[in-house]
């Protein structure tokens, strides 16, 4: 900071040379009468001064900080700092003034402490912009999870009014089509239904009784028929869904929306009664103690919400309770919808009206090699439904989509996970033994496993947007390229006009097979739609995230089924990590070598400098992909893992053709997998050197392969 003293202006002090007879003496560089001047300063004057007969008058120091430093800095022309060697004459009006120049420590801590107290400021309002960004996500994923079903119904609801004045059906997807036609006969159904039970006996009602009455008519008729549906989507290749698993299905997710909507109709009638309260007139000490508890409340809503959900009044309803409810309401829909194909305007035949589910008896083996076999009841869909299913998939409720915040810590079995949708750490599928041994260990014997599963689901993932633009491409264009599915069925063969019996035959097997390949690729149709409905829903968000649970192995999976890290090539090609990282010597080494793995073709089982040389001997190609994937030479297609490689051609074009490859920010999640990890154990248990190599628990010059290994021990056998 410059220190400034003031002189008048007319009493500046001469300068002269010093007499040359005298011998030069050390003195100061500025002296002073002692009787006056309380400071002394140094400056850069001559050493010998003739002093004026009258000696000069400075005034008190005035510190620059108190003199609009924020401004002075703000424009540069108002803070210049002289050299040394600066005069400043000012009018006299105003008070001249010397500037000194500080010593280079003055200034640097002045700015050190500058930047420090800008650096917090900076930090403070990151934090409250990440706090209020935090709020906002959260508050987005409490309304998914809670207000779901609620949408579809005023959607349905919306829908039928725009009917009703219009006098015209709107022009909806094909799925929400036939919604819309089952929704309102489905809904009466209901309500009658509700209205019986309620008028009969405790002795008389159903087992089912106490539970449908619990949610609207209308909310129960939506989740009947998205339930069902998209069971039927999922189904296998003979598009039957078993009775028992739809109806328990049915009755999880009506449980689960008992509980969210009870939730909400306490706040509701919490929220009426402070009206009330309010209009009757209450004192101003309970006044103010409603709005700090109110205040708390908004503040620490989620954890108050978890408490009045847990002690709810609500109990387990049980697999019984929840198939019992799930068949009946699976009774009302087959009773109530019905499908009816295009009318023929030329035709004068009635109207085709069928039901759009029966429900039959089929004999199923639980295995593809088991014999045993047993007879089970399957609702099966009208083959209409199924014609037009795969093309409007994105429009059905996917329920436990990837969470918008981090999800809950696990606590316990059935605390963590998503922030108001059921989870539970491990996958028990309705077992009561396995439930109830979970719950029964000790919370610390589980706080490793609990840690791993937090790490997982604290990973941040986001849409790799080039390579889904690249998918949507393929797939709008009819797919049947990089492993996707084509969107056409095969033709059916027309019957032969010969009576060959043996020509009738092969007729009939090539129907049969054609079929069969029909179901399959409708099958995988739905699949792809479902995954890439999810992957537009996320594809604008900044991240993302994947709470985990384990399987009865103790393996650990995304508790969202479709679009997942774990799942096809689609899924991990489309998929990236939202927090990138410098990809550095090793990291640019890991990634040449995991795009010659996923190349495959032999090439993953070359030694690590064959696979180096492998990639370098392929740049042109690899920018080629990277840079015109579709109408490109499509060296990528040739990839057994097609989507992943294409997002590592495009990972590793950007870092070689950037000017610091190493310095290159990579989001590319590196799948790394074990070789036979059952053997791997048995071979470590055994300390069996020769079997450790065949599954590649010691060091080798390349990867070994066990199955080839057997095959040749097998063959040289005989």
């Amino acid at each position: 900071m410059a220190a400034t003293g003031s002189l008048p202006l007319t009493q500046y002090p001469t300068y002269s040379k010093p007499p040359t007879s005298q011998k030069p003496q050390k003195k100061p560089l500025f002296s002073l009468p002692k009787q006056t001047f309380p400071l002394i300063f140094s400056f850069p004057f001559h050493r010998s001064l003739n002093y004026p007969t009258k000696p000069p008058r400075f005034l008190p120091l005035c510190d620059s900080l108190q003199e609009n430093i924020v401004q002075n800095i703000e424009n540069p022309k108002n803070f210049l700092l002289p050299n040394a060697h600066s005069r400043q004459i000012l009018s006299p009006e105003s008070a001249p003034r010397i500037f000194i120049q500080d010593p280079p420590w003055i200034s640097a801590l002045f700015w050190k402490g500058l930047y420090k107290m800008t650096n917090q400021t900076v930090k403070i309002e990151h934090k409250e912009i990440e706090k209020r960004k935090y709020n906002l996500l959260r508050r987005r994923q409490v309304k998914e999870e809670t207000e779901a079903w609620e949408k579809m119904v005023e959607e349905y609801r919306e829908l039928e009014r725009e009917m009703c004045e219009k006098k015209l059906a709107p022009n909806l997807p094909y799925v929400k089509g036939l919604f819309l036609g089952w929704f309102e006969p489905l809904r009466e159904a209901i309500a009658k239904e509700q209205k019986v039970q309620k008028g009969k006996s405790k002795k008389l009602r159903a087992a089912y009784a106490p539970h449908i009455e619990l949610l609207p008519a209308d909310k129960l008729a939506v989740i009947v028929m998205h339930k069902m549906m998209g069971l039927v989507m999922g189904a296998e290749e003979d598009g039957y869904v078993q009775v028992v698993q739809a109806a328990v299905h049915i009755g999880v997710a009506i449980e689960q929306e008992v509980r969210i909507h009870s939730f909400l109709e306490k706040t509701k009638n919490y929220q009426r009664k402070q009206i009330v309260d309010e209009v009757q007139g209450v004192s101003k000490e309970k006044e103010i103690l409603r709005k700090r508890v109110n205040s708390l409340i908004r503040r620490r809503r989620l954890t108050e919400v978890q408490k009045l959900v847990k002690n709810e009044e609500i109990k387990p309803w049980g697999r019984d309770a929840q198939a019992k409810l799930g068949s009946r309401l699976l009774e009302l829909l087959t009773e109530t919808a019905y499908v009816q194909p295009p009318i023929d305007q030329s035709g004068d035949s009635p109207p085709d009206v069928r039901p759009a589910f029966r429900h039959k008896f089929k004999t199923i083996s639980r295995g593809p090699r088991q014999k045993i076999k047993k007879r089970y009841g399957v609702i099966e869909c009208d083959p209409l439904i199924r014609s037009g299913l795969d093309k409007s998939a994105k429009h059905m409720m996917i329920p436990y989509v990837p969470m918008l915040v981090p999800p809950k810590k696990w606590k316990g079995y059935d605390k963590g996970g998503y922030l108001f949708l059921p989870s539970y750490v491990m996958r028990t599928h309705g077992s009561r033994k396995q439930q109830e041994a979970l719950k029964g260990v000790n919370v610390k014997n589980m706080r490793k496993v609990f840690e791993a599963l937090d790490t997982l689901g604290s990973t941040k993932w986001r849409v790799n947007n080039k390579v889904l633009a690249v998918v949507e491409s393929i797939w709008a264009s009819g797919g049947n390229i990089a492993g996707l599915v084509d969107r056409n069925d095969i033709p059916i063969p027309e019957k032969p006009y010969s009576e060959d019996s043996t020509e009738i035959q092969e007729w009939k097997w090539s129907v049969r097979k054609a079929n069969k390949v029909n179901r399959e690729r409708h099958s995988q149709r739905c699949d792809t739609e479902l995954k890439l409905s999810v992957a537009r829903k996320m594809e604008n968000e900044e991240g993302f995230y994947y709470p985990h649970n384990l399987d009865f192995r103790g393996r650990a999976y995304p508790m969202h089924p479709h679009l997942n890290h774990l799942s096809s090539d689609l899924c991990r090609g489309v998929l990236e990590f939202a927090e990138g990282r410098p990809l550095g010597r090793s990291g640019l080494h890991w990634l040449k070598i995991h795009l010659a793995n996923l190349y495959s073709g032999g090439v993953e089982k070359l030694s690590h400098d064959g696979r180096l040389a492998f990639v370098d001997n392929h740049l042109d190609e690899i920018f080629d992909s990277a840079e015109n994937p579709i109408n490109g030479n499509r060296w990528w297609l040739a990839a057994e893992d097609p989507f992943q490689c294409l997002a590592a051609c495009m990972n590793l074009s950007e870092a070689l053709k950037s000017t610091s490859p190493h310095s290159t920010i990579s989001y590319l999640p590196i799948h790394q997998d074990g070789s036979c990890n059952g053997l791997q154990h048995y071979a470590a248990l055994g300390r069996d050197n020769l079997e450790a190599a065949a599954v590649n628990l010691v060091a080798g010059e390349k990867p070994a392969d066990v199955y080839s290994e057997i095959a040749v021990r097998y063959i040289k056998s005989f």
